[in-house]
């Protein structure tokens, strides 16, 4: 669980709350006609931008920005290290048995190659044609996110017009001048909260996570060649060391 993520999540949206109950309750920001037009013009227009099977997708996807499942740089190191002072004294192979405990698949994949006796240089050809597809769904996600963060204040734009054009239509009649005037100042309001505080920051976390990702496979990358070319245990240490600051090492 990102810690960051829920208690950004949490403060900005308690903060926003405790200044509507200060000013004078929750029943004055809520409106169906607003909420209808922001949050179902959003959802309608990124549907209209993107193939339905692309929105669905991105669910999966969105599980990024609050849960990551990369293992810490520190810990993939040590783990590269072991994994080459194993292969040294007891052969590449002995790294079989290593291989039925891990979860990550990428990793996986990549010394199964290796110790299939794959060129290094094929390994890296594969590993790579994977990484961009990844780097692809990744990027996807973060794009359709973005996309809804620039749809939703248009859409309470929208809706500001439409409260403005009632309003002006019932100018004879005080009654409906309310009504009409909330719809019109509302649905910019939940369009910027859904832009800035739900959609954008949401995009900006997947993209990071995206970054945070193709780092660790990169390092994986140079660990499996690294065991694959025999190389000396602190010279793959080294190697690796090099991918992150010095106190994640």
């Amino acid at each position: 669980m990102d810690i960051a993520t829920v208690a950004g999540i949490i403060s900005a949206f308690g903060l926003v709350l405790a200044a509507i109950f200060m000013g004078g309750g929750l029943g004055l920001f809520v409106d169906v006609p607003s909420i209808m037009i922001v949050f179902g013009g959003t959802l309608g227009a990124t549907m209209i931008n993107y193939p339905l099977r692309q929105i669905f997708g991105v669910f999966k996807v969105v599980k990024n920005a609050f849960f990551t499942n990369n293992i810490p740089n520190k810990d993939l190191i040590m783990m590269f290290v072991e994994f080459a002072y194993k292969s040294r004294k007891e052969g590449i192979l002995a790294l079989e048995n290593e291989i039925d405990k891990m979860k990550e698949g990428f990793l996986k994949k990549g010394l199964g190659l290796s110790i299939d006796g794959i060129e290094p240089g094929a390994i890296i050809d594969i590993l790579e044609t994977e990484i961009d597809f990844i780097k692809s769904r990744h990027s996807l996600g973060a794009e359709i996110f973005t996309t809804m963060g620039s749809f939703a204040p248009a859409m309470g734009m929208i809706g500001t017009l439409i409260g403005l054009i009632q309003m002006l239509q019932s100018m004879d009649d005080p009654g409906k001048i309310g009504p009409a005037m909330a719809v019109a100042l509302i649905t910019t309001f939940y369009g910027a909260l859904l832009s800035n505080i739900v959609c954008l920051p949401i995009a900006g976390k997947l993209r990071t996570r995206s970054k945070e990702e193709m780092l660790s496979k990169a390092m994986m990358i140079q660990g499996i060649i690294s065991i694959s070319n025999g190389d000396n245990p602190r010279i793959l240490e080294r190697k690796l060391k090099a991918f992150v600051p010095i106190n994640q090492q």
